[in-house]
């Protein structure tokens, strides 16, 4: 058996939904600004490692959910800045939708005597 996996590492799936929704404030952000903002409003109990982030955002990319342009940080450094499509959008609301019937259903298998 392998090791358990840290409780801060964002699972794939969950990684998806935590990023179109990081994007729904119709602010457009690069890869750091992204992980930066999942951190801080988790209060640090989430960690998104770039070696997780990157793939995902090009897989999003791709699929039609994000776009993104070059631009310049707030530290005059040249990065990817991306940002929801209406595809996006739309995936973000059945995401939310899923995670929700999720976590009800997890807790109540929790709850139960």
């Amino acid at each position: 058996m392998g090791s358990p996996r840290p409780k801060n590492d964002v699972l794939q799936g969950t990684l998806s939904l935590l990023v179109l929704k990081t994007l729904a404030s119709n602010k457009r952000r690069h890869g750091y600004a992204i992980t930066s903002h999942i951190q801080r409003v988790s209060e640090d109990l989430l960690r998104v490692e770039e070696g997780s982030l990157y793939p995902a955002l090009h897989r999003m990319e791709q699929m039609g959910l994000l776009r993104s342009e070059w631009g310049v940080t707030e530290k005059n450094r040249e990065a990817r800045f991306y940002s929801l499509t209406a595809t996006g959008r739309r995936q973000l609301a059945l995401e939310e939708e899923s995670w929700n019937r999720l976590t009800e259903g997890v807790g109540r298998v929790l709850r139960y005597a």
